[in-house]
Order: C-alpha cells, then sequence, then structure tokens
C-alpha cells in the first residue's frame, strides 16, 4: 500500500490520524467535509474497485465542517461476496496504517437479532462473532504486527466510552451490541437467525470484522456503530430487501451525521 498512500498524500496537504469507513446507505456523512479532495477508487494504485449497492466507492480526505478536525473518509467499502480476499477486503486499513492513521471508525447497517433494537436503532458494537470463514491475516506473516493478534477488547473501550457519552449529550440513543459476521451475500435463514441469537448476537451483517481484525493487527484503534436497517429474518413480517436497507440508512443519516460531527473532534 505504499505506493497507493504516496500517490493520496501527492493530492493533499492534510494528515488526517483518524478515519471512518462508511456502510451501505450511509454515505451522507461524506457531505460534512469541507471541500474534500474525492479521489474514485479506481485511480488509486493497487485499491480495490467497491461494486456493492450504496456504495459510491471514492476516497475522499478533508476537514470536518465547523471544526478543526480533519478526516479520511472511505465512501464505500469491500465485501468478501463482492469476490475479493480477507486480505483485499481490509486494503483500506492497510492504507490507512500507511497514511499515518491511528484510529477508525467503522460503520455498517446491520439486521437487528435483540428484539430492543427497533429498525433505525444506532448500536455500539462491543464485540463481534466472525463467521465468514475468513481472516485478512491469513497466510504468511508479514511482519506488520503480531503474529496472534489479541482480541479480548477488538473495539476500543476508550472510544467506546466517549461515543457513549457524546450520543448521552446529544439525545441520541445508542445502544451496545455483539455483531455477527456472515459471508452472503444471501440473507440468513430465519434457522440461522435462531443459532446467532443462541450464540450471543445482538445483530447480523456482511462486513467490518476483516477490516477490526486487520486494525488490531496494525495497532490500529477501532470503534464500530450499526445502524440496524430491518429486523433480522424471521423477526419480523416483511421479507428482506436491499432496497429496504439503503432507505433505513437514508432515514437515520441524519441523526448518524449529527453523532459523527460530535464525535470524531473528540477522538484524539
Amino acid at each position: 500500500m505504499q505506493e497507493a498512500a504516496h500517490f493520496i498524500q501527492s493530492q493533499t496537504s492534510l494528515r488526517p490520524t483518524t478515519a471512518v469507513v462508511l456502510g451501505s446507505g450511509l454515505g451522507a456523512f461524506a457531505g460534512a467535509l469541507s471541500n474534500p479532495l474525492r479521489i474514485p477508487y479506481p485511480a488509486i494504485p493497487d485499491f480495490p474497485v467497491s461494486t456493492a449497492i450504496g456504495h459510491a466507492g471514492e476516497l475522499l480526505i478533508g476537514t470536518l465542517a465547523g471544526t478543526l478536525t480533519d478526516v479520511i473518509v472511505m465512501s464505500g467499502r469491500f465485501h468478501l461476496y463482492e469476490g475479493y480476499t480477507a486480505r483485499q477486503v481490509a486494503s483500506g486499513i492497510r492504507l490507512f496504517r500507511e497514511l499515518g492513521v491511528r484510529r477508525v471508525v467503522l460503520t455498517n447497517a446491520a439486521g437487528g437479532i435483540n428484539p430492543q433494537y427497533a429498525t433505525g436503532a444506532l448500536v455500539l458494537i462491543s464485540d463481534h462473532i466472525n463467521l465468514q470463514g475468513a481472516n485478512p491475516l491469513l497466510g504468511p506473516d508479514d511482519g506488520s504486527g503480531p503474529r496472534f493478534p489479541d482480541m479480548t477488547e477488538a473495539y476500543a473501550p476508550g472510544l467506546r466510552a466517549i461515543a457513549r457519552a457524546t450520543a448521552s449529550e446529544l439525545g441520541i440513543s445508542l445502544h451496545e451490541g455483539v455483531y455477527a459476521a456472515v459471508l452472503g451475500p444471501s440473507y440468513e435463514t430465519p434457522a440461522e437467525i435462531r443459532y446467532l441469537k443462541t450464540i450471543g448476537a445482538d445483530l447480523v451483517g456482511m462486513s467490518t470484522v476483516a477490516e477490526t481484525i486487520a486494525a488490531n493487527h496494525l495497532g490500529i484503534e477501532v470503534l464500530a456503530i450499526s445502524c440496524v436497517t430491518n429486523l433480522a429474518a424471521g423477526l419480523g413480517a416483511e421479507k428482506l430487501d436491499a432496497a429496504e436497507v439503503l432507505e433505513v440508512g437514508r432515514r437515520v443519516s441524519g441523526t448518524f451525521l449529527r453523532l459523527l460531527s460530535a464525535l470524531l473532534p473528540k477522538l484524539r
């Protein structure tokens, strides 16, 4: 990722230490940056291209409006179901490391399993269950981090505390729960959701975990926030639909934007 990092740094004098990855339907946050540099993924050397619905596929670097906080934003991510390897899925994290990023905020759209989560709820991820059958560290050890990274506190407790306090100040309800990552692209069956509930999952989705593992390996702190865009299979009357996922993400984008805009300047 060194060539990609050199290319990006040649385009801007900003050197953000905080990064954000935007999930399905949550791309509106990109509009919170003042006159950002926009780089389409295909223009970045050796970088994958996002093909997922609702993912713009561009990197933005700019200053959060009304603040002095510089941020680098991935508007769109990569998924295993697109045919990428787990290492490719985590390409953004490895790029962030080369760019000097010290913390990353991962966001995603997720199915709600916990009955306390209504559609549109925001949930702070406290832990995860990796059921994707893949790991971005698989293969020869490249020496960029510990061979067997500890995942006890994969989601930084200090950052989570700041997020909870910020949400409380804004009057925003912020739940906390365990995220189960599955391969996709097919949605889960009701039987699978019953299984996930049994093993302790509160949410289910198809992203985030590979990025979290890679970030912990590289010494980057992780904060992750899910938007519950639908009730998981068998828990609601409606069949699951990708268009509805995007629509709910857009409806929640105002609240999500308020939270991130207040939170990011505090992550130092």
